[in-house]
């Protein structure tokens, strides 16, 4: 009995309807619906015919065509299942597609997105973040039905009258007038507009490792611009009465406070330390370790004590739960403590111990170096840490926030003469050092300034000679 044959399905085939010619291609089967794929272009000149079909199969063939006609929506879908990021990455992406993405792609064949289509919704959101078309519009407070003004009668001392409220002065009696106003453009910050061209680059190169698609768009379209970064470090003068004020609070806020101006590390690095990563060292203070008498540095009159500093986890608040993760970069790294600041961190350390002898309990090796929980082994809010010290520069007239501590130790660093791979180093920046002249670029400048003066006071200026043959010239 003879073999059956199977019946191969045709590439291409082109039918007409009404005046148009419409060629559809078989280009395989979706990989997201399952579904068979066809690539389709319509034309009323029946010469192009041909050429269309030639092209079309010529895609296919060379695979040239997207292979799916799934949705933005569908691929986040995927890409959020399938892909490895840390919780607060994760949260960050779920917001941006939630509020911003999700809106106004998500229904979107992911084939039909191009740079165009990129550049016009991020130049909406630059515009607005509810990416209004600029008409004036009020913004409800809720979809159902209700009245755009309300007043929310401030209740009087006693039960409530069953007839309603009493005659009353609202502005003396502080009532709350709640009502349904013009909608005011809110652009969304550009960094902001940043972080969602990456949050789609990411999702749009998954798409091209899966095969839906042949290029990523964000490749091509124009990245959003970023204003270049001002940092505003406070003076030194504002630096003492910050250190003082945060003592004069509390000696842990006031260590807290003094270890971030000297090192420049992140708040939620900071948060996260434990007082395992911590390293003393006692050093020789004499001139000639030879004729010391000490046998050991610890036993030198002169020694002095300097610490090393291991930055490797950060604190992140990831669903209202405060967790610990890698940081920023996921690098751990060494930072040098001058004899102060570990002079500060080791009587930090015999007020823990001595609080763990007061509850009758064991200190642990492990505790964190600052939380509010006596025991030391709660992490402690990272916001509520930045609004304390706001608050302390507001009682002092003094307009700074926490991050600003960390431009202070840059800033200070840099106008030293120290170089910018140490400084980097310090800070945590990634790629060699890019991040820190591209942040104090002002700081090297100024540093560039410096050198050459120097380079020019190393040498004696010229003198030039008087020129003798014009005075001897007679004219008469």
């Amino acid at each position: 009995m003879a073999g059956r044959v199977a019946k191969k399905r045709p590439k291409g085939s082109v039918r007409k309807r009404g005046k148009s010619f419409q060629v559809n291609v078989y280009a395989g089967i979706d990989p997201l619906t399952g579904r068979r794929l066809y690539l389709s272009e319509s034309t009323t000149d029946e010469r192009q015919v041909d050429k269309i079909l030639r092209r079309l199969l010529t895609e296919v063939d060379e695979r040239e065509h997207a292979r799916t006609k799934g949705t933005l929506r569908a691929a986040i879908d995927a890409f959020m299942e399938t892909h490895e990021m840390e919780a607060s990455t994760r949260r960050n992406y779920k917001l941006f597609d939630k509020h911003f993405i999700g809106p106004a792609l998500g229904g979107e064949p992911v084939s039909k997105i191009d740079a165009r289509a990129l550049e016009t919704f991020y130049a909406q959101l630059r515009r607005c973040r509810r990416r209004c078309d600029g008409r004036p519009f009020i913004e409800h407070r809720t979809t159902d039905e209700h009245e755009c003004r309300v007043v929310r009668h401030k209740r009087p001392p006693g039960r409530r009258p069953a007839d309603g409220y009493p005659e009353h002065d609202c502005a003396q009696a502080g009532c709350k007038v709640i009502e349904c106003k013009p909608h005011v453009c809110d652009p969304l910050p550009p960094g902001t507009v940043l972080k969602i061209h990456y949050a789609l680059s990411a999702i749009f190169a998954a798409t091209v490792r899966w095969g839906w698609l042949q290029s990523n768009p964000c490749d091509v379209a124009k990245k959003p611009s970023q204003a270049p970064p001002q940092p505003k470090p406070p003076s030194t003068d504002h630096a003492a009465k910050l250190v003082e004020a945060a003592w004069n609070e509390d000696p842990m806020w006031g260590t807290l406070v003094w270890l971030v101006f000297v090192t420049g590390v992140r708040r939620s690095e900071v948060l996260a330390l434990r007082w395992t990563d911590l390293a003393i060292e006692r050093l020789h203070g004499c001139p000639d370790v030879a004729l010391c008498v000490a046998v050991k540095p610890a036993n030198c009159p002169n020694a002095t004590i300097a610490g090393k500093l291991a930055v490797q986890r950060a604190v992140a608040r990831v669903d209202g739960v405060l967790i610990e993760k890698d940081t920023k970069t996921h690098q751990m790294r060494l930072i040098s403590l001058d004899s102060t600041t570990t002079e500060l961190l080791e009587e930090h350390r015999q007020r823990y111990e001595a609080t763990m002898r007061d509850l009758d309990a064991d200190p642990a090796p492990n505790a964190l170096m600052f939380s509010y929980a006596p025991t030391a082994d709660r992490l402690a809010d990272p916001d509520a840490v930045t609004r304390r010290y706001t608050n302390m520069g507001k009682s002092l007239g003094i307009d700074s926030n926490l991050h600003a501590l960390r431009h202070y130790a840059a800033t200070e660093l840099l106008t030293a003469g120290v170089d910018l791979r140490t400084v980097a180093g310090r800070l945590g920046h990634g790629g060699g050092g890019a991040t820190t002249l591209r942040v104090y670029a002002a700081w090297q400048n100024e540093s560039d300034r410096r050198a050459a003066e120097i380079l020019g006071g190393r040498l004696t200026r010229p003198t030039p000679r008087p020129n003798t043959e014009s005075g001897d010239r007679d004219d008469s």
